[in-house]
Protein backbone atom coordinates (compact mmCIF):
# COMPACT_ATOMS: atom_id res chain seq x y z
CA UNK A 1 0.00 0.00 0.00
CA UNK A 2 1.48 3.53 -0.92
CA UNK A 3 2.17 6.06 1.71
CA UNK A 4 0.21 8.52 -0.01
CA UNK A 5 -3.26 6.28 0.34
CA UNK A 6 -5.40 6.24 2.50
CA UNK A 7 -5.52 3.57 4.63
CA UNK A 8 -9.13 1.61 5.49
CA UNK A 9 -11.36 2.29 8.45
CA UNK A 10 -13.33 -0.40 10.01
CA UNK A 11 -16.48 0.99 8.18
CA UNK A 12 -14.16 0.44 4.48
CA UNK A 13 -13.56 -3.06 5.82
CA UNK A 14 -17.62 -3.43 6.84
CA UNK A 15 -18.33 -2.21 3.33
CA UNK A 16 -15.69 -4.13 1.22
CA UNK A 17 -16.81 -7.49 3.39
CA UNK A 18 -20.57 -6.44 1.70
CA UNK A 19 -21.37 -8.66 -1.23
CA UNK A 20 -24.68 -8.36 -3.92
CA UNK A 21 -27.26 -10.45 -2.63
CA UNK A 22 -27.05 -12.49 -6.71
CA UNK A 23 -23.67 -12.90 -5.43
CA UNK A 24 -22.23 -16.09 -3.71
CA UNK A 25 -20.26 -15.39 -0.85
CA UNK A 26 -16.86 -17.01 -0.33
CA UNK A 27 -15.92 -17.37 4.14
CA UNK A 28 -12.94 -16.10 4.92
CA UNK A 29 -10.19 -18.32 6.36
CA UNK A 30 -9.36 -16.83 10.10
CA UNK A 31 -5.89 -15.75 9.42
CA UNK A 32 -7.40 -13.46 6.48
CA UNK A 33 -9.68 -11.82 9.31
CA UNK A 34 -7.13 -11.62 11.67
CA UNK A 35 -4.94 -9.74 8.87
CA UNK A 36 -8.06 -7.27 8.57
CA UNK A 37 -8.39 -6.81 11.91
CA UNK A 38 -4.63 -5.98 13.07
CA UNK A 39 -4.23 -3.74 9.78
CA UNK A 40 -7.71 -1.74 11.36
CA UNK A 41 -5.96 -1.68 14.11
CA UNK A 42 -2.63 -0.09 12.68
CA UNK A 43 -4.68 2.55 11.34
CA UNK A 44 -5.32 3.51 14.51
CA UNK A 45 -2.21 3.92 15.92
CA UNK A 46 -0.11 5.18 13.30
CA UNK A 47 1.10 8.61 13.34
CA UNK A 48 0.94 11.19 10.77
CA UNK A 49 4.23 13.02 10.01
CA UNK A 50 2.69 17.11 8.42
CA UNK A 51 6.05 18.04 6.97
CA UNK A 52 4.70 18.00 3.69
CA UNK A 53 1.69 18.08 1.92
CA UNK A 54 -0.56 14.94 1.29
CA UNK A 55 -2.94 12.88 3.25
CA UNK A 56 -2.87 12.59 6.94
CA UNK A 57 -5.31 9.82 8.58
CA UNK A 58 -6.91 10.78 11.42
CA UNK A 59 -9.55 7.95 13.61
CA UNK A 60 -9.31 5.82 10.17
CA UNK A 61 -10.40 9.47 7.96
CA UNK A 62 -7.99 10.89 5.23
CA UNK A 63 -7.79 14.35 5.74
CA UNK A 64 -5.55 17.08 3.87
CA UNK A 65 -3.01 18.40 5.56
CA UNK A 66 -1.27 21.82 4.71
CA UNK A 67 2.33 22.63 4.30
CA UNK A 68 3.86 23.41 8.02
CA UNK A 69 7.60 24.71 8.61
CA UNK A 70 9.72 22.11 8.88
CA UNK A 71 10.58 21.08 12.54
CA UNK A 72 14.09 19.57 13.78
CA UNK A 73 14.61 15.93 12.78
CA UNK A 74 13.83 13.74 15.09
CA UNK A 75 15.10 9.97 14.90
CA UNK A 76 11.83 7.63 13.33
CA UNK A 77 10.23 5.87 16.33
CA UNK A 78 8.54 2.21 14.42
CA UNK A 79 4.75 2.44 16.22
CA UNK A 80 4.00 -0.96 18.92
CA UNK A 81 1.38 -2.98 17.17
CA UNK A 82 -1.46 -3.45 19.68
CA UNK A 83 -1.90 -6.60 21.42
CA UNK A 84 -4.84 -8.56 21.35
CA UNK A 85 -6.61 -10.54 24.11
CA UNK A 86 -7.63 -13.54 22.67
CA UNK A 87 -11.04 -13.20 23.95
CA UNK A 88 -11.12 -9.90 22.18
CA UNK A 89 -9.97 -11.10 18.64
CA UNK A 90 -11.92 -13.88 18.77
CA UNK A 91 -15.08 -11.61 19.60
CA UNK A 92 -13.86 -9.48 16.62
CA UNK A 93 -13.66 -12.19 14.30
CA UNK A 94 -17.07 -13.30 15.42
CA UNK A 95 -18.61 -9.97 14.39
CA UNK A 96 -17.01 -9.79 11.33
CA UNK A 97 -18.43 -13.00 9.87
CA UNK A 98 -21.77 -12.82 11.68
CA UNK A 99 -22.16 -9.33 9.36
CA UNK A 100 -20.49 -10.35 6.22
CA UNK A 101 -22.93 -13.85 6.60
CA UNK A 102 -25.65 -13.15 8.01
CA UNK A 103 -28.10 -15.34 5.71
CA UNK A 104 -26.63 -17.86 3.80
CA UNK A 105 -27.92 -21.04 2.00
CA UNK A 106 -25.86 -24.48 1.95
CA UNK A 107 -25.78 -27.67 0.64
CA UNK A 108 -24.11 -30.93 2.03
CA UNK A 109 -24.34 -34.31 3.56
CA UNK A 110 -25.39 -34.71 7.40
CA UNK A 111 -21.97 -36.37 9.29
CA UNK A 112 -22.12 -37.08 13.24
CA UNK A 113 -25.69 -36.20 13.90
CA UNK A 114 -26.08 -36.16 17.66
CA UNK A 115 -29.27 -34.86 18.95
CA UNK A 116 -28.66 -33.67 22.48
CA UNK A 117 -31.17 -34.06 26.05
CA UNK A 118 -31.66 -30.38 25.67
CA UNK A 119 -33.37 -30.46 22.48
CA UNK A 120 -30.48 -28.86 20.28
CA UNK A 121 -29.04 -31.15 17.42
CA UNK A 122 -25.06 -30.68 16.58
CA UNK A 123 -24.03 -32.02 13.52
CA UNK A 124 -21.35 -31.64 10.77
CA UNK A 125 -21.71 -30.53 6.88
CA UNK A 126 -19.57 -32.33 4.72
CA UNK A 127 -19.07 -32.86 0.89
CA UNK A 128 -15.85 -34.06 -1.00
CA UNK A 129 -13.53 -31.57 -0.02
CA UNK A 130 -14.43 -29.53 3.25
CA UNK A 131 -16.63 -30.08 6.46
CA UNK A 132 -18.59 -27.33 8.42
CA UNK A 133 -19.25 -27.54 11.79
CA UNK A 134 -23.50 -27.20 12.48
CA UNK A 135 -25.73 -26.34 15.35
CA UNK A 136 -29.63 -26.04 15.46
CA UNK A 137 -31.50 -25.14 18.27
CA UNK A 138 -34.44 -26.30 20.26
CA UNK A 139 -36.87 -24.36 18.56
CA UNK A 140 -35.70 -24.60 15.25
CA UNK A 141 -35.01 -28.46 15.67
CA UNK A 142 -38.40 -28.75 16.61
CA UNK A 143 -39.75 -27.06 13.19
CA UNK A 144 -38.06 -30.43 11.43
CA UNK A 145 -40.58 -32.11 9.63
CA UNK A 146 -38.29 -35.17 8.91
CA UNK A 147 -35.98 -37.29 10.65
CA UNK A 148 -32.59 -36.13 9.77
CA UNK A 149 -29.73 -38.80 9.93
CA UNK A 150 -25.93 -39.48 9.04
CA UNK A 151 -25.42 -39.34 5.15
CA UNK A 152 -28.71 -37.50 4.30
CA UNK A 153 -28.52 -34.85 2.01
CA UNK A 154 -29.79 -31.51 3.44
CA UNK A 155 -30.08 -27.53 2.40
CA UNK A 156 -29.55 -25.62 5.38
CA UNK A 157 -30.27 -21.48 5.94
CA UNK A 158 -28.21 -19.79 9.32
CA UNK A 159 -25.77 -17.33 9.82
CA UNK A 160 -22.29 -17.98 10.47
CA UNK A 161 -20.37 -17.34 13.72
CA UNK A 162 -17.74 -18.42 15.62
CA UNK A 163 -18.16 -20.38 18.93
CA UNK A 164 -15.91 -18.60 21.34
CA UNK A 165 -15.24 -21.23 23.65
CA UNK A 166 -13.17 -23.28 21.26
CA UNK A 167 -12.49 -20.85 18.33
CA UNK A 168 -14.48 -22.63 16.50
CA UNK A 169 -16.37 -21.67 13.35
CA UNK A 170 -19.43 -22.79 13.17
CA UNK A 171 -23.09 -22.15 11.16
CA UNK A 172 -26.38 -21.27 13.32
CA UNK A 173 -28.91 -23.66 11.38
CA UNK A 174 -32.42 -21.93 11.46
CA UNK A 175 -34.19 -24.13 8.95
CA UNK A 176 -33.32 -27.75 6.76
CA UNK A 177 -34.93 -29.87 4.43
CA UNK A 178 -33.93 -32.80 2.50
CA UNK A 179 -32.63 -31.61 -0.97
CA UNK A 180 -35.10 -31.94 -3.83
CA UNK A 181 -37.98 -31.86 -1.00
CA UNK A 182 -38.88 -28.31 -2.54
CA UNK A 183 -40.33 -29.97 -5.51
CA UNK A 184 -42.69 -32.44 -3.95
CA UNK A 185 -44.27 -29.82 -1.85
CA UNK A 186 -45.28 -27.57 -5.10
CA UNK A 187 -46.28 -31.06 -6.24
CA UNK A 188 -48.42 -31.45 -3.40
CA UNK A 189 -49.82 -27.99 -3.43
CA UNK A 190 -50.35 -27.69 -6.88
CA UNK A 191 -52.21 -31.04 -6.94
CA UNK A 192 -54.42 -29.47 -4.04
CA UNK A 193 -55.22 -26.74 -5.47
CA UNK A 194 -56.34 -28.42 -8.66
CA UNK A 195 -58.82 -30.44 -6.47
CA UNK A 196 -60.16 -27.40 -4.46
CA UNK A 197 -60.41 -25.74 -8.09
CA UNK A 198 -62.38 -28.91 -8.97
CA UNK A 199 -65.07 -28.84 -6.23
CA UNK A 200 -63.40 -31.82 -4.56
CA UNK A 201 -63.26 -30.22 -1.18
CA UNK A 202 -66.84 -28.70 -1.04
CA UNK A 203 -69.11 -31.51 0.16
CA UNK A 204 -68.66 -31.62 3.80
CA UNK A 205 -71.61 -33.87 5.38
CA UNK A 206 -72.79 -34.54 9.21
CA UNK A 207 -71.91 -37.57 11.27
CA UNK A 208 -74.45 -39.72 12.49
CA UNK A 209 -74.92 -38.88 16.23
CA UNK A 210 -75.79 -42.28 16.96
CA UNK A 211 -73.56 -44.66 15.07
CA UNK A 212 -73.84 -48.29 15.37
CA UNK A 213 -71.01 -49.15 13.52
CA UNK A 214 -67.74 -47.43 12.75
CA UNK A 215 -65.32 -48.39 10.05
CA UNK A 216 -61.49 -47.67 10.70
CA UNK A 217 -58.94 -48.18 7.80
CA UNK A 218 -55.52 -48.11 9.53
CA UNK A 219 -52.44 -50.34 10.49
CA UNK A 220 -53.63 -53.76 12.53
CA UNK A 221 -50.51 -53.05 14.65
CA UNK A 222 -50.17 -49.13 15.00
CA UNK A 223 -50.98 -47.01 17.94
CA UNK A 224 -53.70 -45.35 16.35
CA UNK A 225 -55.50 -48.47 16.22
CA UNK A 226 -54.75 -48.71 19.85
CA UNK A 227 -56.11 -45.36 20.75
CA UNK A 228 -59.45 -45.39 18.64
CA UNK A 229 -60.34 -48.72 20.57
CA UNK A 230 -59.10 -47.26 23.96
CA UNK A 231 -61.67 -43.96 23.52
CA UNK A 232 -64.90 -46.01 21.98
CA UNK A 233 -64.63 -48.24 24.63
CA UNK A 234 -64.68 -45.52 27.50
CA UNK A 235 -66.61 -43.27 25.74
CA UNK A 236 -69.29 -46.07 24.04
CA UNK A 237 -68.72 -49.24 25.22
CA UNK A 238 -71.76 -50.01 22.62
CA UNK A 239 -70.53 -49.11 19.28
CA UNK A 240 -68.69 -51.96 17.48
CA UNK A 241 -65.72 -51.09 15.29
CA UNK A 242 -65.02 -52.91 11.61
CA UNK A 243 -61.75 -52.71 11.12
CA UNK A 244 -60.36 -52.41 7.27
CA UNK A 245 -56.31 -52.88 7.96
CA UNK A 246 -54.07 -50.79 5.30
CA UNK A 247 -50.16 -49.68 5.22
CA UNK A 248 -50.36 -46.01 6.34
CA UNK A 249 -47.09 -45.62 5.09
CA UNK A 250 -44.91 -46.51 1.93
CA UNK A 251 -45.27 -47.16 -1.60
CA UNK A 252 -48.69 -49.32 -1.06
CA UNK A 253 -50.26 -46.45 1.73
CA UNK A 254 -52.27 -44.64 -0.84
CA UNK A 255 -53.10 -48.16 -2.78
CA UNK A 256 -54.54 -49.67 0.30
CA UNK A 257 -56.29 -46.54 2.08
CA UNK A 258 -58.31 -45.52 -1.41
CA UNK A 259 -58.88 -49.62 -1.48
CA UNK A 260 -60.15 -49.68 2.30
CA UNK A 261 -62.90 -46.26 1.91
CA UNK A 262 -63.74 -47.44 -1.50
CA UNK A 263 -65.09 -50.76 0.55
CA UNK A 264 -67.12 -49.14 2.87
CA UNK A 265 -68.41 -47.28 0.13
CA UNK A 266 -69.58 -49.99 -1.39
CA UNK A 267 -70.88 -51.74 2.06
CA UNK A 268 -72.80 -48.47 3.03
CA UNK A 269 -75.24 -50.73 5.64
CA UNK A 270 -71.42 -52.40 7.23
CA UNK A 271 -70.53 -48.96 8.64
CA UNK A 272 -72.48 -45.60 9.71
CA UNK A 273 -68.92 -43.50 9.69
CA UNK A 274 -65.47 -44.57 8.51
CA UNK A 275 -62.14 -43.30 10.25
CA UNK A 276 -59.07 -42.88 8.14
CA UNK A 277 -56.48 -42.38 11.04
CA UNK A 278 -52.35 -42.37 11.51
CA UNK A 279 -50.09 -41.94 13.83
CA UNK A 280 -47.49 -39.32 14.23
CA UNK A 281 -44.54 -39.09 12.50
CA UNK A 282 -42.61 -37.30 9.42
CA UNK A 283 -43.61 -35.48 6.35
CA UNK A 284 -42.52 -38.46 4.13
CA UNK A 285 -44.26 -40.56 6.46
CA UNK A 286 -47.76 -39.00 5.59
CA UNK A 287 -47.07 -38.12 2.14
CA UNK A 288 -48.82 -41.25 1.49
CA UNK A 289 -52.14 -39.48 2.24
CA UNK A 290 -51.57 -36.45 -0.10
CA UNK A 291 -52.20 -39.18 -3.04
CA UNK A 292 -55.30 -38.07 -5.17
CA UNK A 293 -56.45 -41.29 -5.26
CA UNK A 294 -56.87 -41.02 -0.97
CA UNK A 295 -58.86 -37.82 -1.69
CA UNK A 296 -60.79 -38.85 -4.61
CA UNK A 297 -62.06 -41.95 -2.72
CA UNK A 298 -62.92 -40.22 0.27
CA UNK A 299 -64.88 -37.65 -1.68
CA UNK A 300 -66.63 -40.30 -2.97
CA UNK A 301 -67.41 -42.42 -0.59
CA UNK A 302 -71.46 -42.96 0.31
CA UNK A 303 -70.52 -42.69 3.91
CA UNK A 304 -69.04 -39.80 6.13
CA UNK A 305 -65.56 -39.90 6.98
CA UNK A 306 -63.42 -38.28 9.39
CA UNK A 307 -59.65 -38.18 9.20
CA UNK A 308 -57.30 -37.95 11.83
CA UNK A 309 -53.58 -38.12 10.56
CA UNK A 310 -50.61 -37.28 12.50
CA UNK A 311 -50.87 -34.26 14.89
CA UNK A 312 -52.62 -31.26 15.26
CA UNK A 313 -50.00 -29.31 13.15
CA UNK A 314 -49.92 -32.16 10.11
CA UNK A 315 -51.49 -31.20 7.34
CA UNK A 316 -52.76 -33.40 4.45
CA UNK A 317 -54.90 -33.40 1.28
CA UNK A 318 -57.15 -36.48 2.81
CA UNK A 319 -57.66 -33.75 5.50
CA UNK A 320 -59.51 -31.08 3.08
CA UNK A 321 -61.40 -34.21 1.39
CA UNK A 322 -62.92 -35.72 4.34
CA UNK A 323 -66.28 -34.30 5.77
CA UNK A 324 -64.51 -34.19 9.23
CA UNK A 325 -60.78 -33.70 10.09
CA UNK A 326 -59.43 -34.43 13.00
CA UNK A 327 -56.06 -33.18 14.75
CA UNK A 328 -54.99 -36.73 16.49
CA UNK A 329 -56.82 -40.20 15.74
CA UNK A 330 -58.01 -40.05 19.35
CA UNK A 331 -59.60 -36.64 18.76
CA UNK A 332 -61.25 -38.34 15.63
CA UNK A 333 -62.74 -41.10 17.73
CA UNK A 334 -64.36 -38.10 20.51
CA UNK A 335 -65.71 -36.66 17.65
CA UNK A 336 -67.59 -39.73 16.28
CA UNK A 337 -68.72 -40.42 19.97
CA UNK A 338 -69.52 -37.36 21.25
CA UNK A 339 -73.00 -37.40 21.14
CA UNK A 340 -73.52 -40.49 22.63
CA UNK A 341 -70.94 -39.16 25.39
CA UNK A 342 -73.28 -35.93 26.32
CA UNK A 343 -76.60 -37.50 26.35
CA UNK A 344 -76.56 -37.31 30.24
CA UNK A 345 -75.78 -33.39 29.88
CA UNK A 346 -77.77 -33.25 27.08
CA UNK A 347 -80.63 -34.70 29.68
CA UNK A 348 -79.57 -32.48 32.13
CA UNK A 349 -79.93 -29.39 30.23
CA UNK A 350 -83.28 -30.36 29.33
CA UNK A 351 -84.46 -30.82 32.40
CA UNK A 352 -83.16 -27.62 33.41
CA UNK A 353 -84.70 -25.74 29.89
CA UNK A 354 -88.29 -27.74 31.02
CA UNK A 355 -88.00 -26.41 34.56
CA UNK A 356 -87.36 -22.76 33.26
CA UNK A 357 -90.30 -23.30 30.62
CA UNK A 358 -92.41 -24.09 33.77
CA UNK A 359 -91.26 -21.12 35.90
CA UNK A 360 -92.34 -19.32 32.94
CA UNK A 361 -95.73 -20.33 32.46
CA UNK A 362 -97.03 -20.16 36.25
CA UNK A 363 -95.34 -16.83 36.16
CA UNK A 364 -97.61 -16.10 32.54
CA UNK A 365 -100.10 -17.18 34.34
CA UNK A 366 -100.38 -15.40 37.37
CA UNK A 367 -100.12 -12.80 34.89
CA UNK A 368 -103.14 -13.20 32.93
CA UNK A 369 -105.26 -14.66 36.02
CA UNK A 370 -104.14 -11.20 38.42
CA UNK A 371 -107.63 -10.00 38.61
CA UNK A 372 -108.85 -13.21 39.83
CA UNK A 373 -109.02 -14.23 43.53
CA UNK A 374 -106.23 -15.76 45.08
CA UNK A 375 -107.80 -18.54 46.04
CA UNK A 376 -108.10 -19.45 42.40
CA UNK A 377 -104.99 -18.34 41.05
CA UNK A 378 -103.44 -20.52 43.80
CA UNK A 379 -105.43 -23.44 42.59
CA UNK A 380 -104.72 -23.16 39.14
CA UNK A 381 -101.00 -22.04 39.89
CA UNK A 382 -100.57 -25.72 42.10
CA UNK A 383 -102.74 -27.74 39.36
CA UNK A 384 -100.28 -26.11 36.67
CA UNK A 385 -97.66 -26.63 38.97
CA UNK A 386 -98.59 -30.72 39.22
CA UNK A 387 -98.50 -30.81 35.81
CA UNK A 388 -95.63 -29.62 35.47
CA UNK A 389 -94.27 -32.05 38.40
CA UNK A 390 -96.46 -34.97 36.54
CA UNK A 391 -94.41 -34.33 33.31
CA UNK A 392 -91.04 -34.10 35.33
CA UNK A 393 -91.91 -37.51 36.56
CA UNK A 394 -92.47 -39.08 33.65
CA UNK A 395 -89.60 -37.66 31.87
CA UNK A 396 -87.59 -38.85 35.13
CA UNK A 397 -89.53 -42.15 34.88
CA UNK A 398 -88.32 -42.54 31.01
CA UNK A 399 -84.93 -41.45 31.74
CA UNK A 400 -84.90 -44.14 34.45
CA UNK A 401 -85.73 -46.82 32.07
CA UNK A 402 -83.63 -46.23 29.41
CA UNK A 403 -80.57 -45.60 31.67
CA UNK A 404 -82.08 -48.71 33.13
CA UNK A 405 -82.27 -50.90 29.54
CA UNK A 406 -78.68 -49.41 28.65
CA UNK A 407 -76.82 -50.48 32.27
CA UNK A 408 -79.28 -53.97 31.34
CA UNK A 409 -77.53 -54.34 27.91
CA UNK A 410 -74.20 -53.71 28.93
CA UNK A 411 -74.38 -56.04 32.09
CA UNK A 412 -76.11 -58.62 29.74
CA UNK A 413 -72.86 -58.20 26.94
CA UNK A 414 -70.42 -57.91 30.18
CA UNK A 415 -72.31 -61.08 31.25
CA UNK A 416 -71.53 -63.10 28.05
CA UNK A 417 -67.84 -61.44 27.79
CA UNK A 418 -66.96 -62.57 31.37
CA UNK A 419 -69.36 -66.28 30.65
CA UNK A 420 -66.36 -66.52 27.58
CA UNK A 421 -63.40 -65.29 29.38
CA UNK A 422 -64.00 -68.10 32.27
CA UNK A 423 -64.60 -70.48 28.97
CA UNK A 424 -61.38 -69.00 28.19
CA UNK A 425 -59.70 -69.02 31.87
CA UNK A 426 -56.41 -71.57 32.52
CA UNK A 427 -57.39 -72.44 35.80
CA UNK A 428 -61.01 -73.77 34.25
CA UNK A 429 -59.65 -75.43 32.13
CA UNK A 430 -57.18 -77.12 33.80
CA UNK A 431 -59.62 -78.02 36.28
CA UNK A 432 -61.92 -79.60 34.09
CA UNK A 433 -58.74 -81.12 32.25
CA UNK A 434 -57.56 -82.60 36.08
CA UNK A 435 -61.23 -84.34 36.11
CA UNK A 436 -61.05 -85.70 32.80
CA UNK A 437 -57.73 -86.99 33.86
CA UNK A 438 -58.52 -88.13 36.74
CA UNK A 439 -62.10 -90.10 35.00
CA UNK A 440 -59.19 -91.38 32.72
CA UNK A 441 -56.86 -92.69 35.20
CA UNK A 442 -59.75 -95.01 37.23
CA UNK A 443 -61.06 -95.89 33.26
CA UNK A 444 -57.78 -96.74 32.52
CA UNK A 445 -57.18 -98.78 36.76
CA UNK A 446 -60.60 -100.61 35.88
CA UNK A 447 -59.74 -101.86 32.07
CA UNK A 448 -56.17 -102.74 33.50
CA UNK A 449 -57.83 -105.10 36.59
CA UNK A 450 -60.17 -106.27 34.20
CA UNK A 451 -57.71 -107.25 31.69
CA UNK A 452 -55.56 -108.92 33.95
CA UNK A 453 -58.12 -111.57 35.67
CA UNK A 454 -59.28 -111.99 32.20
CA UNK A 455 -55.63 -113.17 31.33
CA UNK A 456 -54.86 -114.89 34.60
CA UNK A 457 -58.19 -116.86 34.48
CA UNK A 458 -57.14 -117.72 30.81
CA UNK A 459 -53.68 -118.82 32.58
CA UNK A 460 -55.27 -120.83 34.93
CA UNK A 461 -57.26 -122.81 32.10
CA UNK A 462 -54.06 -123.29 30.13
CA UNK A 463 -52.13 -124.17 33.47
CA UNK A 464 -54.98 -127.35 33.93
CA UNK A 465 -54.48 -128.24 30.47
CA UNK A 466 -51.29 -128.38 31.05
CA UNK A 467 -51.38 -130.26 34.17
CA UNK A 468 -53.28 -132.89 32.37
CA UNK A 469 -51.02 -133.66 29.22
CA UNK A 470 -48.27 -133.97 31.68
CA UNK A 471 -45.97 -136.76 32.12
CA UNK A 472 -45.65 -136.08 36.00
CA UNK A 473 -49.41 -136.94 36.24
CA UNK A 474 -49.17 -139.67 34.71
CA UNK A 475 -46.26 -140.90 37.03
CA UNK A 476 -48.99 -139.55 39.75
CA UNK A 477 -50.93 -142.33 39.06
CA UNK A 478 -48.29 -145.03 39.37
CA UNK A 479 -46.55 -145.08 35.93
CA UNK A 480 -42.46 -144.98 35.44
CA UNK A 481 -39.78 -143.35 33.07
CA UNK A 482 -37.55 -146.30 32.11
CA UNK A 483 -33.97 -144.67 30.41
CA UNK A 484 -31.31 -147.08 29.19
CA UNK A 485 -28.01 -146.66 30.15
CA UNK A 486 -27.11 -143.84 27.91
CA UNK A 487 -30.29 -141.86 29.25
CA UNK A 488 -32.72 -142.56 26.31
CA UNK A 489 -36.13 -143.66 27.00
CA UNK A 490 -37.20 -146.89 26.59
CA UNK A 491 -39.75 -147.89 24.18
CA UNK A 492 -39.42 -151.46 24.44
CA UNK A 493 -37.34 -154.80 25.74
CA UNK A 494 -36.25 -154.68 22.54
CA UNK A 495 -33.98 -151.53 23.20
CA UNK A 496 -32.11 -152.89 26.02
CA UNK A 497 -29.66 -156.09 26.65
CA UNK A 498 -29.66 -158.26 29.47
CA UNK A 499 -27.83 -157.61 31.83
CA UNK A 500 -27.39 -153.55 31.55
CA UNK A 501 -28.24 -150.90 33.97
CA UNK A 502 -31.48 -148.97 33.58
CA UNK A 503 -33.07 -146.10 35.35
CA UNK A 504 -36.90 -145.81 36.26
CA UNK A 505 -37.83 -142.72 37.31
CA UNK A 506 -40.82 -142.18 39.62
CA UNK A 507 -43.39 -139.73 41.09
CA UNK A 508 -41.05 -139.20 43.47
CA UNK A 509 -37.85 -140.28 42.96
CA UNK A 510 -35.80 -142.53 40.46
CA UNK A 511 -34.36 -146.09 40.50
CA UNK A 512 -31.71 -148.19 39.39
CA UNK A 513 -31.33 -151.16 38.13
CA UNK A 514 -30.01 -154.22 36.04
CA UNK A 515 -31.78 -156.49 33.60
CA UNK A 516 -31.94 -159.80 34.47
CA UNK A 517 -34.02 -161.25 31.95
CA UNK A 518 -36.01 -159.84 28.56
CA UNK A 519 -39.59 -161.55 27.20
Amino acid sequence: MSSREPLPSFADLRRKGRVKAEVRPEVPGLFELFEAAEEAATVETKSVRPSEPGVAVSHGEAVLTEPSPKPARVPDVAPEPRVWTVAELVRQIRGALERSYAQIIVEGEISNWRPAATGHCYFTLKDGAAQLSVVMFRRQASLIRFQPKDGDAVRLRGQLSVYESRGQMQLIAEWMEPRGLGALLAAVRELKERLRREGLFDRKRPLPAFPKCIGVVTSAHGAALRDIVKVCRRRHAAVNLLIYPAAVQGPRCAIEVAAGVRWFSRNPDRANVVIVARGGGSWEDLHGFDDERVARAIAACSVPVIVGVGHATDSTIADAAADVCAPTPSAAAEIVTAAQHRIEERVDRLRSRLLRAGRYEVLRARQQLSHLGAEMVLRRVRDALDRKAQRCDELDLRLHNALSRRLRVVGDRSFRLETRLLRHDPAVRLRDNGRRLENLRDRLAAISRMVVSQREAQLDRAASKLQALSPVRVLERGYALVYGPEGKLLHGSADVEQGEQITARLYEGSLRATVIEKK
